[in-house]
């Protein structure tokens, strides 16, 4: 029977009884949840209402077709239907190799030199606190319905102005943060080959045909691809942990016990100083305390991909709880326990950290470096140079894929042109890559000879846009939790509950646009005027505004009310993968617990909550 047959079945609740079955202890009708039915003196029909009338016909023609798994009700057809290849390794590996670049490996030096350990260690650890808010609040609802980016969460269940808004302002994000990445990689190659003798077009050119041919083969072997790489970079994090844990303790050639000496001199905080103007005393510390937050919000940018792989995400109910805490974990102990190390080891007057702030390759531009070069290690500064290539390969790569999924999002919800929304036999959306490729050539501005400028002011607007996509996920969360209260969902049922709601996305989301507001105030301060800094660090205010004003008024949209909200479109879907995974779960279990301990066994036991 199919849902159109059931909805025709307006008939008494024990005839509805008869195709029913007990899944988990939740009665549910041909895999449809009760909620789906509205039940008046005795009589039970078909109710699915959605926001949008054309999703609904949408649901309507590919519920009338006998499919399996996800072509059920996911409002797509096959030439617009993503495929379901990614695992949960995948998922959080992903993440992590979007998060762990140069924000931690360059960025951190910058920050160290401006405010003091103790200043950097706070900002880092509070950041964390707002991402790990955020990232619970997309988990949960990505679990329940996992769609096709943060535009159609937002659209669906706050506010279709909201959806456009943060799509664009997210795809903006990536327009930009792609190039800069590239020309990162080849201020890296620089660490070796000069750029008289060798252009860095051609290093731009090779890393981009490279991402280009990976984007292009499929999901499952961009995952598979990006799980080893991102599994390097883990390896290559802790391998740097345990360096300057043992360098802190006296262990390098030079044996200098560190400590917490940089503690005490020259200090935990650092005032305030730059070109214009300087501030001593406890106020100087604290402007420079503030003004480190944007170093912290770049470094952190990236975790949030997981809301967009969720719509390429095998058993999404299992699999995207998993990736969310694992990420979150994951990411909070390499940043903070790094950044705690790296202060130990590296004190902000260092002569070398200062002359590495006019470095032009990326590696002489790294703290880490200092670390190595201070405790007399001459041999690791080319090592650490080609992990950091391969940090910043593996963020071009798995941010060309999320700019391309962030088009293809817009295209699907109807905000940008359908062609963007087509995909080939592998499911990969080659038209709204091609659109992604063609700004990656942004980075060729990298043959000038001020790269290191335009390098800082892509750091600038990436901020921005990422801080903006932050608040929006969480106000769409709010507007989702007052929903499912509204609606008198149990949240017991749900595959993943995030913590501490709603309070503490109310909390990130406050800071959130605080930082959003002040991060670039230092602009300010002083008698000149650094306008080029005011453009591009609040660009994305202006952007984001205009795009929910302009959409609202030019669509008359309105907000959607909590007992509106839809909350059952591509559910059943969706119930119907968490039973069959359950059950292949199962199986699994079963043929491992009783069969030979191979290698799915042993990644299972002792290395799934690592990597």
């Amino acid at each position: 029977m199919t849902v159109r047959d059931v909805a025709s079945h307006s008939s008494s609740v024990s005839s509805l009884n008869s195709i029913c079955y007990e899944i988990g202890g939740t009665a549910k009708t041909n895999g449809i949840d009760d909620s789906y039915f509205k039940k008046d003196n005795g009589t039970v029909a078909y109710d699915l209402e959605v926001n949008d009338q054309t999703r609904q016909n949408t649901l309507d023609d590919d519920a009338s077709a006998d499919s399996d798994g996800y072509n059920v009700m996911d409002g797509k057809d096959d030439g617009t239907r993503l495929k379901k290849d990614l695992k949960a390794r995948h998922i959080s590996m992903i993440a992590i190799g979007g998060s762990l670049g140069t924000g931690l490996l360059i960025g951190t030096g910058t920050a160290l030199r401006t405010a003091g350990p103790a200043s950097i260690l706070i900002a880092y650890t509070f950041v964390g606190t707002l991402v790990f808010f955020t990232m619970a609040a997309l988990g949960e609802m990505a679990a329940y319905i996992p769609l096709d980016g943060f535009t159609s969460y937002a659209s669906r269940y706050c506010d279709p102005a909201l959806g456009f808004a943060v799509g664009y302002s997210y795809l903006f994000k990536y327009f930009i943060i792609t190039p800069n990445q590239l020309t990162a990689a080849a201020l890296v190659i620089q660490y070796w080959v000069d750029r008289d003798t060798v252009n860095p077009g051609v290093w731009i050119t090779i890393f981009l045909v490279v991402i280009i041919a990976i984007n292009t083969i499929g999901v499952k072997y961009f995952g598979e691809f990006e799980f080893w790489l991102s599994s390097f970079k883990i390896m290559v994090m802790i391998g740097v942990m345990i360096f300057l844990f043992v360098i802190m303790l006296g262990g390098g050639p030079n044996h200098d016990r560190l400590g917490f000496r940089y503690w005490k001199t020259p200090g935990a905080f650092k005032p305030y100083s730059s070109s214009v103007v300087n501030i001593e005393g406890s106020t100087g510390k604290f402007v420079a305390f503030v003004n480190v937050f944007v170093y912290a919000l770049f470094a952190y940018l990236g975790i949030e991909l997981t809301g967009i792989v969720a719509a390429e995400a095998e058993n999404p109910r299992r699999n995207i709880p998993r990736a969310i805490k694992l990420t979150v974990w994951r990411i909070l102990f390499f940043y903070v326990a790094t950044i705690f190390l790296l202060g130990m080891c590296v004190a902000y007057d260092d002569p070398l950290l200062l002359a590495a702030a006019n470095a032009q390759t990326s590696a002489a531009a790294s703290p880490f470096v200092v670390a190595i070069q201070n405790s007399g290690v001459d041999v690791l500064p080319h090592i650490f140079n080609v992990c950091v290539l391969m940090f910043v390969f593996s963020a071009c790569n798995s941010d060309l894929y999320v700019g391309t999924r962030s088009l293809y999002s817009l295209a699907v919800d109807g905000k940008a042109p359908k062609i963007f929304a087509k995909t080939n036999r592998w499911g990969v959306p080659y038209n709204a890559m091609g659109g992604c490729v063609l700004f990656c050539l942004l980075a060729y501005m990298n043959v000038s000879s001020g790269s290191a400028e335009i390098f800082n002011y892509f750091v600038n607007v990436v901020s921005i846009f990422g801080v903006l996509s932050w608040s929006s996920i969480l106000i769409t969360f709010i507007y989702f939790d007052r929903a499912v209260r509204a609606q008198g969902i149990d949240r017991s049922t749900f595959a993943y509950v995030a913590p501490f709601q709603p309070y503490g996305s109310y909390f990130a989301l406050f800071f959130c646009v605080l930082l959003a507001l002040i991060k670039n105030f230092s602009v300010f301060l002083g008698n000149e005027f650094d306008y080029k800094t005011f453009i591009t660090g609040y660009i994305g205010l202006p952007v984001y505004a205009f795009s929910f004003i302009g959409y609202k008024l030019y669509y008359k949209t309105k907000t959607v009310k909590p007992h509106e909200a839809d909350l059952n479109s591509y559910k059943a879907a969706v119930d119907r993968e968490e039973e069959e995974g359950k059950i292949k779960e199962a199986e699994r279990k079963e043929r491992l617990k009783h069969g030979k301990k191979d290698l799915e066994w042993f990644y299972e036991k002792y290395i799934s909550s690592i990597f």
